[in-house]
C-alpha cells in the first residue's frame, strides 16, 4: 500500500461518508413526508440544516480553519442531529456516520468519547420512539460503533504503515545514491592514484635518466659549442620540461587527504576521523625531525595507516590504536599498534572494501616497490603490530612477515 494509494482511500471513504449522509437525511426526510407525519415540516427543516452544517465543514477545510473552530463545527452539527433525532426515529440511523466523522476529525481518545456520547444519545432516542427498551435498542447503535472504530482504527493502521515503508524507500533510495556516490569518488580515487603511480613510475623514471643520459652526452662531444651539442642541450632541455611537467601531473593527482597538508597532519586528521566515526581510540605519535618526502612515499605511508586502521576497526574488533609516524637517520617509520583479537599472519584479514585502504597485500607490494621494508607481528589474542620503513635514499628492499605476540 503506497502514499498514493492510501490518499485514494481516504478520498473515496470520505465521499462514500458524504453520501451515506446525504442518503440518510434525505431518507428521513422522505418518510416524514411520505407517511404524513405531523412533524414532516420540522423533519424536513431539521434535515436540511443539518445538511447545511455538514456541508460547511467542507468550507472550513478549505478555509484552514484551527481547531476550535472545528470543534465548534461538530457540536453544531451535534446539537441539529439532537433535534432531528427528537422529531424522527429515522434520525437514529445518521449516528453511524456520525461515528466517521467523529474518529476521523477528533484525536483518538476524543474521538472514542464522541462515539461514545452519540451511541448513547441514539439508544436513549430509539428506546423514546419505540416506547420501551429491546435488544434492537441498544444492539444497533452499540454494532454500529464498533463496526466504525474497527473500520477507521484498520485504515488508520494501515495508513501508517503505508508512510512507513513510504520513508524506508526514501531512505533506501538516499542510501543507494549515496553508496554510488561513494562507489564512484571511491574509483575516481583509485585511478587517480594509479596514474600518478604510473607517471611516477615509467613517464618521469624515464624522462630523469633521458636527461641524466644526455647531459652526459654532451660532455662527452669533442666539440661543446658545435651544432651537435646545441641539439643535445635543446634535447636535454626538453626532457628537462617534460620532467617537471610530469612532476606537476604526479602532484595534481595526489590523494585529496595529502594535498595542502603535511603527511603528519593527514595521518592526525585520519586518526581524528576514526575515532570520531568508529569505535576505535587512535593516536597519533610525531617523533624525529620531518624531512621533505617523495609524494610516493607520503601516499604509500598515508594508505598504509588507512589499511591498518580499516583492519583494526573491522577485523581486530580493536578498542585503541597507535599510530606513529618517526624519521630516523635515512628513512622514514610508519608503525601501527592495535589492542585488537590479532590473527594467523600467513592467513591476512581481506582488503577493506568500503575504500579506507588496501589490504596488507596491497600495503606490503606498495612499500616493496618504493625499496621498503614491511613488518607484520601478530598472533590470535595478542593485538596487532604493523611497521613499514621507507628509505629517504634507496636501499635495497626487504619485505618480511614474523608471526607471534
Amino acid at each position: 500500500m503506497n502514499t498514493t494509494a492510501a490518499t485514494s482511500g481516504a478520498r473515496t471513504l470520505a465521499w462514500c461518508l458524504h453520501l451515506l449522509m446525504v442518503g440518510l437525511l434525505g431518507l428521513a426526510a422522505g418518510r416524514a413526508v411520505v407517511d404524513a407525519d405531523p412533524r414532516a415540516p420540522g423533519v424536513v427543516a431539521a434535515a436540511a440544516a443539518l445538511a447545511l452544517a455538514y456541508a460547511a465543514g467542507g468550507l472550513l477545510r478549505r478555509g484552514g480553519a484551527g481547531h476550535r473552530a472545528v470543534l465548534w463545527w461538530l457540536v453544531a452539527v451535534g446539537a441539529v442531529w439532537v433535534v432531528l433525532l427528537v422529531l424522527s426515529a429515522d434520525g437514529v440511523w445518521l449516528a453511524f456516520p456520525l461515528y466517521f466523522l467523529h474518529l476521523h476529525v477528533l484525536p483518538r481518545r476524543a474521538g472514542l468519547a464522541a462515539v461514545a456520547v452519540t451511541t448513547l444519545a441514539a439508544i436513549l432516542a430509539s428506546a423514546a420512539h419505540q416506547g420501551g427498551w429491546g435488544a434492537g435498542t441498544v444492539v444497533g447503535p452499540a454494532l454500529g460503533a464498533a463496526v466504525a472504530v474497527a473500520v477507521v482504527w484498520s485504515y488508520q493502521a494501515l495508513y501508517r504503515e503505508s508512510e512507513r515503508r513510504r520513508r524506508l524507500i526514501e531512505e533506501l533510495t538516499v542510501a543507494r545514491a549515496d553508496l554510488a556516490a561513494a562507489q564512484h569518488a571511491a574509483g575516481v580515487l583509485a585511478e587517480r592514484e594509479r596514474l600518478a603511480r604510473e607517471i611516477h613510475d615509467t613517464l618521469a623514471q624515464g624522462l630523469s635518466s633521458i636527461q641524466l643520459l644526455l647531459r652526459a652526452a654532451g660532455r662527452t662531444l669533442p666539440d661543446t659549442s658545435g651544432a651537435a651539442a646545441g641539439y643535445v642541450e635543446q634535447a636535454r632541455q626538453a626532457a628537462a620540461d617534460n620532467l617537471a611537467e610530469a612532476r606537476r601531473f604526479v602532484t595534481a593527482l595526489t590523494p585529496p587527504a595529502l594535498e595542502g597538508t603535511t603527511l603528519a597532519d593527514a595521518l592526525r586528521r585520519l586518526c581524528a576521523t576514526t575515532s570520531a566515526r568508529d569505535r576505535l581510540d587512535a593516536h597519533f605519535h610525531l617523533t624525529g625531525e620531518p624531512v621533505p618526502l617523495p609524494t610516493a612515499h607520503e601516499v604509500a605511508l598515508l594508505r598504509v595507516a588507512q589499511s591498518a586502521l580499516a583492519n583494526a576497526v573491522r577485523h581486530a574488533d580493536a578498542s585503541t590504536a597507535e599510530v606513529t609516524l618517526g624519521y630516523l637517520d635515512g628513512q622514514v617509520a610508519l608503525d601501527v599498534v592495535d589492542d585488537g583479537t590479532g590473527f594467523d599472519p600467513r592467513r591476512p584479514p581481506p582488503a577493506d572494501p568500503d575504500g579506507g585502504g588496501f589490504g596488507l597485500p596491497g600495503a606490503r607490494a606498495r612499500v616493496r616497490a618504493l625499496g621498503g621494508t614491511f613488518t607484520v607481528r601478530s598472533a590470535p589474542g595478542h593485538g596487532t603490530t604493523l611497521s613499514a620503513r621507507l628509505p629517504v635514499t634507496d636501499p635495497a628492499p626487504d619485505v618480511r612477515v614474523e608471526a607471534g605476540p
